[in-house]
């Protein structure tokens, strides 16, 4: 069970951490890496027919992230998380319903509203993902995790109008990324870019270094939405494939924003209310 246990918290923190946005970022604390480092390859050969290049894009992105983390001053959310283990040496299931708060430049704070299934999964898992949360908003560990040149490599591998795969978004710059360093920090994957906001709107990806020797393989899916002038995470989801034969998956439902006054111009001075999470 101990196996099992470690083999759980080490997937879901790196794949947790690595949404990359200015909130949500954790730091990997509880098992040392043994697996694959950061894949060596090439980028492949960025494309040449969308209306920006991959460093336009890459230079947007960036700049764009800086000003909107300036920028958000306070929120709040809801969140849900929900983990099923099938496999050895049982199953379990556990949920747990969070109230989380922010305030800038670093500061967070969650409320436990309510949990179910294995108290052994909310104790063990969700609670020191929260208490990892926290520690990861500090500024030196969040620059580790930051989606730039510090610590990625970019490759333009497509450009997506609107109504591609039916989707009611905008045009999208979809990037591969590869990390620089081996760490278990980092991802590799692909990056779905809005084309007007230049946020990050999607990620699928998986660790650049095995978060465990007892983990197999981690795939990462990560999906955000706006609210007012951010872009917050809408769901996560991440499935671990255990060495003993198990497979535990974590989902992540974002819920209910509520965006305090920011610092971008125009901005409302009062507290807002977003649904548009809602399931």
């Amino acid at each position: 069970m101990r196996i099992f246990l470690s083999s759980i918290q080490s997937s879901i923190q790196i794949s947790i951490q690595s949404s990359t946005r200015l909130f949500f970022l954790l730091a990997a604390t509880l098992v040392g890496a043994f697996g694959a480092g950061a894949d060596s390859g090439s980028l492949p050969p960025s494309i040449t027919t969308a209306p920006l290049s991959v460093d336009q894009v890459v230079n947007n992105l960036i700049l764009n992230d800086v000003e909107r983390a300036q920028a958000l001053r306070h929120y709040e959310s809801t969140r849900v998380y929900h983990l099923s283990y099938r496999g050895f040496p049982g199953d379990r299931d556990a949920e747990m319903t969070v109230e989380a708060t922010y305030d800038s430049p670093s500061t967070k704070s969650f409320k436990v509203v309510s949990q179910t299934g294995s108290k052994l999964i909310t104790d063990r898992v969700f609670k020191r993902l929260l208490d990892s949360e926290k520690e990861a908003a500090a500024p030196e560990m969040h620059a580790r995790t930051l989606l730039n040149r510090d610590n990625y490599d970019f490759a333009l591998i497509g450009f997506e109008s609107p109504g591609v795969n039916s989707s009611d978004q905008g045009c999208q710059y979809v990037l591969a990324v590869y990390p620089k360093v081996r760490s278990k920090y980092v991802y590799r994957g692909k990056v779905w870019v809005d084309g007007t906001d230049f946020a990050v709107t999607r990620i699928d990806a998986e660790p650049a270094q095995n978060p465990s020797f007892w983990t197999k393989k981690s795939e990462i899916r990560h999906e955000y939405m706006k609210v007012q002038d951010f872009w917050f995470p809408r769901r996560n989801e991440s499935v671990s494939y255990i060495r003993l034969g198990g497979r535990a998956t974590l989902t992540i439902d974002y819920d209910n924003y509520r965006v305090g006054a920011s610092r971008l111009s125009g901005n409302a001075t009062k507290p807002s209310s977003s649904d548009v999470g809602a399931r």
